[in-house]
């Protein structure tokens, strides 16, 4: 029974993880940027929501309302600044830029917030499923992924600025041909991957403690995340961070808990070496 709670409760937080890989996978099946500054913003986004709830009181799942808005200014600004010169550039050159920014947003976060921990004390107690007890904030956080991705999934579909998103990530030449202007549409995806990022960094605050220096093990995953399923491809994105999660809640169960990364980065690697297009296959 301790096995199958530490697997659903892997589960629900791999909602979570999966939701910032979407973010990450967004902006790489667009524009092909990997970007570096994803980490330090998802602590951006971690320190968002606590200010709204520690400073003005908001429900810290209100308040990921504003920190998706945040989010996706804050992707509009770096975009700007430092990603649009370098999109057509070899990669390194956006590597560069957006490593330039995970600096920068770390550099002045530490002087702002320090690297002293904080946390949300938020608590909404327990749930109880037969003999299986789950904290409530984790499940609600899962229920937020779901409700974001499904927004992500009716946007892209299902409205213009989305099926221009989509044309361009296709083809951007073709896309500019029929009239679609390709600056603003990848600064759109710019801004939702990092509104993305913002909004996982804001769920996984309300169960663990962070600081300024958090999101880098986030970005990692994250990494693993996109390639376990299908670099580009958000739906794999999801279904990876499934899978990662999964395997978080159960690994403690069977070997001591460092042996977490150890497994998931040899997961990485095996897939790398296998099956490089990942489970559901990346962009083509």
């Amino acid at each position: 029974m301790q096995l199958l709670s530490s697997l659903i409760d892997g589960i629900l937080i791999g909602f979570v993880y999966g939701v910032a890989a979407v973010g990450l996978t967004l902006i790489w099946g667009v524009m092909s940027v990997i970007n570096l500054s994803h980490g330090p913003v998802m602590a951006l986004g971690m320190f968002s929501t606590y200010l709204l709830f520690a400073n003005l009181g908001v429900n810290p799942y209100l308040a990921l309302i504003g920190v998706a808005v945040f989010g996706l200014v804050l992707g509009l600004v770096i975009y700007t600044v430092a990603v649009h010169r370098v999109i057509s550039a070899p990669h390194l050159s956006s590597l560069l830029a957006t490593f330039a920014v995970n600096m920068i947003i770390i550099g002045i976060g530490t002087a702002v917030f320090s690297t002293s921990p904080h946390n949300i004390d938020f608590s909404l107690g327990s749930i109880s499923l037969g003999p299986i007890i789950l904290p409530a904030t984790r499940l609600l956080a899962a229920v937020a992924a779901i409700l974001f991705t499904a927004l992500l999934y009716i946007f892209l579909y299902f409205t213009r600025p989305g099926k221009a998103i989509r044309a361009v990530a296709n083809n951007r030449t073709a896309a500019e041909l029929m009239g679609i202007p390709s600056a603003q549409v990848l600064a759109l995806s710019f801004g939702i991957g990092t509104a993305l990022a913002c909004v996982a960094g804001g769920l996984i605050a309300t169960f663990f403690p962070f600081t300024i220096l958090s999101g880098g093990p986030y970005e990692l995953k994250s990494f693993v995340i996109c390639v376990l399923g299908g670099l580009g491809n958000p739906l794999g994105a999801l279904l990876g961070g499934l899978l990662l999660g999964g395997l978080e809640g159960l690994i403690p169960t069977v070997m001591p808990v460092s042996w977490v990364p150890v497994l998931e980065f040899g997961l990485f690697i095996l897939v790398l070496l296998v099956k490089p297009s990942g489970l559901l296959g990346a962009k083509s």
